[in-house]
């Protein structure tokens, strides 16, 4: 029979261990940044917006209108800022507007 340990341990470490063993850190911030774009954009670039896609390091934006794609390209820098900011950690490097 298995030993019990008695041993009295934070649920949010656990969670981190639990995340990092099984290597789903790359799940969660795809997750994590689609979130954050839906969170900072607002409902007006939102409703254009029709596909969210992080590979490695870029962010995949896919846009319903091209007016819209052409203004948000002037702010790539911010946008990815605002990003990383919000997650907490440095995960969007670049940009890619569809």
């Amino acid at each position: 029979m298995a030993k019990r340990n008695n041993d009295i341990l934070n649920l949010q470490d656990v969670l981190k261990e639990f995340v990092t063993e099984n290597k789903l850190e790359t799940g969660l911030d795809k997750v994590q940044v689609r979130e954050a774009w839906i969170k900072l954009m607002g409902n007006g670039i939102n409703n254009y917006t029709t596909n969210i896609q992080l590979k490695r390091d870029t962010l995949y934006i896919q846009l319903s209108s091209s007016a819209l794609r052409e203004e948000l390209s002037y702010g790539k820098e911010k946008i990815i800022n605002l990003i990383n900011e919000e997650l907490g950690k440095n995960i969007v490097n670049k940009i890619v507007l569809r």
